[in-house]
């Protein structure tokens, strides 16, 4: 109860005028809440009846209806209906929505605090029916709560810093600060952690401020000038779930006099190609024409280097005889003679006519592609294997001196089965689906090896996957035979010679089995034993009219592991054939008409015996169904019919002479007719 008074009393002193505030003594409280100590009386006190919660509204809501905002109320409203809400301010009846009867608000759509953060609205609560203002206009504001929907920015992509070359661990380079739109003052939304993605070990930086700062000591700019360093900034102070932007710092070593003059050495780049020039030099003489012509040479040779005589400068060319590696020997030194050409026999005596110079090769480092450790790659797999089965590994490394890591992955366009996939970490190749040898030997992929540092460093690989064979499909026959018997055939004659194929290669040939049943009384097999196998008669006296044709079942079978067989049917027809032995007909023999019908005849004329049955009972069956129309279509119905008959009636007082149901009833008639006729013939 003392708390809710001390609530309302916050809530008066909020709404009173300046002109009307009072002092926080004890004689005023009690006026506020309706005593005074000067005359005990009670005061009335005209008390405002705003009510409302306190407004606040998460922002970028996703639902489907408006969103709740919150509910105005007056003690003026009793409920009756009388009393009007108003809205006015920054997005009444557009943004927010007030029921004039209720009092809720509602906001019609998705709003975004980084837009704006609060909104300034006006109340009013009037008469309905007069629009008499029922309370004083009052202020309030919705403020927009924030939640993390900004990643951090940075203000630049790339920044641009130096630093001197030999600096001391911790010195500090730059600072680079990104900023999130989201609120700074409502959780950890806007509250951001700095992190190097790249650029270590040479450089940190702090995780608070964003300050960048050397991390490796003696960093010497004559070896690398200029590093790239990446750094992330994550919101949510680095928690998990948190959203993170980058930018990238080029950081150049500034130059301090750290390194003696010396007389200029030539430099090589490792990447030179063999026979390229790497630099010149030069022998003075003081002669000329032929006289001053010189030729210039390696003393002891080299195995690296070769020089070679300009004859139109007289310099002499360094050139590159083998390839340079900076990782292997970065620093050559040698000894360079100069002599002359012609030498004047007058002047030999006594004096030199050659000179020596040292020269100093330094190679410079580039940044090489990955390299493999074979070139190119041939793997053996077997057929059949299961999906994501090993098939082999291959390797790359980079050559430089950071050794920087390598991915690997499958150029798609020399896989487009997609039957392989590679291990980009470790280059382990494994099937994605099971191979078959007979439908290709070989695949031909090709493994790309990339630098995760810099990607526009690649080497591919040419890798060949050999399939080998396992014994999975049964020998069959080598062709389609068209196989004859004659009729005047004898007892193991030949027919038919029948080889077989195998789209397996076993290691040591193909060896097939030819077998048919033991118990086939026409004919038997002889292997051959050269993977080929005679077909012979059994017997003799084959006749078209008794068989015309014979299915001989045969089984071929491999010698591989596990064994594969396959039965393969011969076709072999019954023909009439010459005294040689050639063919002359394989048409089935018709019959006489006297010594029986063939099969297809009988069938005929059975076919034929059918279908007459059949017409003979279709036609009763429709014989059946027709009637003879009645005359009178209903019996009630006589208005339209006549009927005729031959008596003469005796007049009006005849009842005797017809009867009234004869004229309803034709059928009776009729049938009463021929008695009648048969009594006037017999009077």
């Amino acid at each position: 109860m003392i708390a809710n008074q001390i609530l309302l009393l916050l809530l008066m002193l909020s709404v009173l005028p300046s002109s009307a505030a009072l002092p926080l003594s004890p004689g005023n409280i009690g006026n506020l809440f309706g005593t005074s100590e000067s005359d005990g009386k009670i005061l009335q006190r005209s008390k405002r009846g705003w009510m409302w919660n306190q407004f606040f509204l998460l922002e970028e809501y996703t639902g489907n209806d408006h969103q709740y905002v919150g509910k105005l109320h007056s003690n003026m409203d009793k409920n009756d209906g009388n009393v009007k809400y108003v809205l006015t301010g920054d997005g009444a009846g557009t943004l927010f929505l007030i029921d004039e009867k209720s009092g809720d608000i509602h906001a019609t759509k998705r709003l975004d605090r980084e837009e704006k953060a609060m909104y300034t609205l006006h109340a009013k609560v009037l008469d309905r029916n007069t629009n008499a203002e029922l309370e004083p206009d009052t202020e309030f504001n919705i403020k927009i709560h924030d939640i993390n929907d900004n990643a951090p920015k940075f203000a630049k992509e790339i920044y641009f810093a130096s630093v001197p070359e030999m600096s001391e661990v911790g010195t500090s380079v730059v600072t680079v600060t990104a900023t999130d739109a989201d609120d700074q003052t409502y959780g950890n939304s806007a509250k951001l952690v700095y992190s190097i993605l790249q650029g270590q070990p040479y450089f940190s930086v702090d995780s608070e401020n964003g300050t960048i700062k050397t991390a490796l000591p003696g960093m010497d700019r004559e070896l690398k000038e200029n590093y790239q360093v990446v750094i992330q900034a994550k919101d949510m102070a680095g928690q998990m779930g948190g959203l993170s932007g980058t930018t990238t710092v080029s950081i150049t070593l500034s130059d301090v006099n750290d390194s003696p003059p010396r007389f200029a050495n030539l430099t090589a780049v490792e990447s030179t190609d063999i026979g390229g020039a790497i630099g010149r030099i030069k022998a003075d003489d003081p002669d000329v024409g032929h006289n001053a012509e010189m030729e210039y040479s390696i003393v002891g040779g080299h195995d690296i280097f070769n020089i070679i005589t300009d004859q139109t400068t007289q310099e002499g060319v360094i050139i590159i005889k083998k390839a340079l590696d900076y990782e292997s020997k970065r620093d050559y030194e040698f000894r360079v003679e100069v002599k002359n050409t012609y030498l004047d026999a007058r002047f030999i005596h006594g004096l030199q006519f050659k000179d020596y110079a040292t020269v100093k090769v330094t190679v410079e480092d580039v940044d090489e592609p990955p390299v493999f450790t074979r070139n190119p790659y041939i793997i053996e797999v077997h057929e059949d294997t299961a999906a994501g089965s090993f098939v082999g590994v291959v390797s790359a490394r980079d050559p430089d001196a950071d050794n920087k890591p390598v991915k690997y992955s499958i150029d798609r366009h020399t896989d487009l089965e997609r039957l392989f996939n590679i291990d980009s970490v470790n280059g382990t190749i494994t099937t994605l689906k099971a191979l078959d040898r007979e439908m290709s030997k070989w695949h031909n992929i090709s493994v790309v090896a990339t630098e995760i540092n810099n990607p526009r460093q690649t080497t591919r690989v040419p890798v060949f996957i050999k399939v080998l064979d396992v014994n999975d499909n049964a020998p069959e026959f080598a062709m389609s035979y068209d196989t004859f018997v004659c009729e005047n055939v004898k007892a193991g004659q030949l027919i038919q010679t029948i080889s077989a194929v195998d789209t397996d290669e076993p290691l040591v040939g193909h060896k097939f089995v030819f077998s048919i049943s033991a118990t086939n009384p026409n004919f038997t097999i002889v292997d051959r034993e050269d993977n080929t196998a005679n077909i012979l008669t059994r017997r003799g006296g084959f006749s078209r009219r008794e068989m015309s044709m014979y299915f001989l079942p045969v089984v071929i079978s491999d010698n591989d592991y596990p064994i594969q067989s396959s039965t393969s049917t011969l076709i072999v027809r019954v023909c009439a054939c010459d005294s040689r032995g050639n063919m002359q007909s394989c048409n089935p023999e018709v019959l006489p008409f006297s010594d029986g019908l063939t099969t297809g005849a009988l069938v005929a004329i059975l076919l034929c015996v059918i279908i007459l049955l059949m017409i003979v009972v279709l036609f009763a069956a429709l014989r059946r169904q027709r009637k003879k129309e009645p005359l009178i279509i209903s019996k009630e119905d006589v208005r339209d019919n006549v009927v005729s008959y031959n008596d003469e009636g005796g007049g009006e007082e005849d009842t005797q002479a017809f009867d009234i149901g004869t004229l309803r009833n034709p059928e009776v008639m009729d049938a009463n007719k021929l008695p009648n006729q048969t009594a006037c013939l017999s009077s």
